[in-house]
Order: structure tokens, then C-alpha cells, then sequence
């Protein structure tokens, strides 16, 4: 049996990752017809998934390329998403009902299942309906959309979310102490572990690090 086009993206996303494609550089869709012996319609519609995702981009009669990281414009929206989301941790404590906090536990744990053999996708779609159902709680929905707004704004999170490997885990521990800081009630707790949690990535020096 073939393999179906959500592999063929996950294999491709994963050489972007592993930096076998460098950032700003063009895919070729003949070179990628090679390198993964799949005939032209399937690249194409495998480099549209990537596109929807935001992991490459489409200049239109040029063709595909791998997004290159502004990594000004990501601290600057950083700094935002730090405002907006530490600052709705005591609403969302005042909020959060029982079936609240079972759900996020939920969400927690499924993103935690999917480390050892998810996708690139699957992983990064689970962290996204966690941190949108902790949103949510606020009861502000031009929050929730704003925060997914500035998402879009930076560099293609699946590639760049996270940097490494134990980066990914502690993401999935961090959940967990955002999930037990709500149901102690404790708002100071869950705006510490919500400012951590952002400023993930790059090694932690202040002004470095990229949005998670």
C-alpha cells in the first residue's frame, strides 16, 4: 500500500526540522518527486497541507518555500501573548468548574500519549486545543481569537515550537502544573508556569527565546 499524504507531509516537515531543507530555500517539486518517489500531484498536495500549516509558504507563479524566521517579530509577539495570557490566569481560575479542569487534564494527557510516536501535526494539534480550552475559560472569545491570531503572525510552529526533544517533554509536564495550579485556585502559580511555558525555547536568555 502506498503512503498516504498526511506521511508524505510529516516526512517532508520532519526533514524541514531536521534542517535537511535550510530556511528561505525553494522546493523544487521534481527534486522532491525524487527524493521521495511520489509523482507530482502527490508532492503538490503534500506541499499544500505544509502551506496550510503555515511549515512552508507559496509565492504564487514561484512556487514553495521554507518559511525563514523574523526572530524580532517572534519576541515582539511574544512579549503580547505574555501580556494577554499571564494577565487572564486569575479569571481563568475564578472560572474553571470541576468539568473544566477535567477536560484540561484530558487534553494534558493526550498530548502527553502522543510524544513518543505522534506526528509533528498530531503533537502540535494537541497543544493547540489544550492552550485554546485554557483560553476559553476566560469566557472572552475575542481573547481566544486574538491569542490564535498572533499565533499565525510568527514563524511555522510545527518546525520551531519547540527546539529540542526534552523542550517537548517539559511543554507536556508544564500543562500538567498549569492543570494542577487551577484546580489549587492558585492564580500567581498559573501565571508563573504560563510565562515559562512561553518563553520557551533558545536556551531561556531573556529577549531570545521564541514563542511556544
Amino acid at each position: 500500500m502506498s503512503e498516504g499524504l498526511g506521511s508524505l507531509a510529516d516526512r517532508i516537515a520532519a526533514d524541514i526540522r531536521e534542517g535537511r531543507f535550510s530556511q528561505g530555500s525553494w522546493l523544487k517539486q521534481i527534486d522532491l518527486q525524487e527524493r521521495y518517489a511520489r509523482n507530482r500531484s502527490d508532492i503538490r498536495r503534500a506541499l499544500e497541507q505544509l502551506s496550510h500549516k503555515r511549515l512552508i509558504e507559496y509565492v504564487p507563479n514561484r512556487g514553495y518555500y521554507v518559511h525563514r524566521e523574523d526572530d524580532d517579530k517572534a519576541i515582539e509577539i511574544r512579549d503580547i501573548r505574555l501580556y494577554l495570557e499571564t494577565g487572564a490566569a486569575p479569571e481563568i481560575v475564578a472560572r474553571a468548574e470541576a468539568a473544566d479542569i477535567a477536560r484540561l487534564s484530558a487534553l494534558a494527557e493526550t498530548f502527553r500519549r502522543l510524544l513518543p510516536d505522534g506526528t509533528i501535526f498530531e503533537i502540535y494539534e494537541a497543544n493547540l486545543r489544550f492552550h485554546r480550552a485554557l483560553l476559553d475559560l476566560t469566557g472572552n472569545r475575542s481573547l481566544v481569537d486574538l491569542v490564535e491570531e498572533l499565533r499565525l503572525r510568527t514563524s511555522p510552529a510545527p518546525a520551531s515550537q519547540w527546539a529540542t526533544r526534552a523542550r517537548i517533554e517539559q511543554s507536556a509536564e508544564e500543562h500538567f502544573e498549569m492543570v494542577a495550579a487551577i484546580e489549587a485556585r492558585d492564580a500567581p502559580k498559573l501565571r508563573t508556569v504560563i510565562e515559562a511555558h512561553i518563553r520557551q525555547g533558545l536556551g531561556g536568555a531573556p529577549g531570545a527565546e521564541r514563542p511556544g
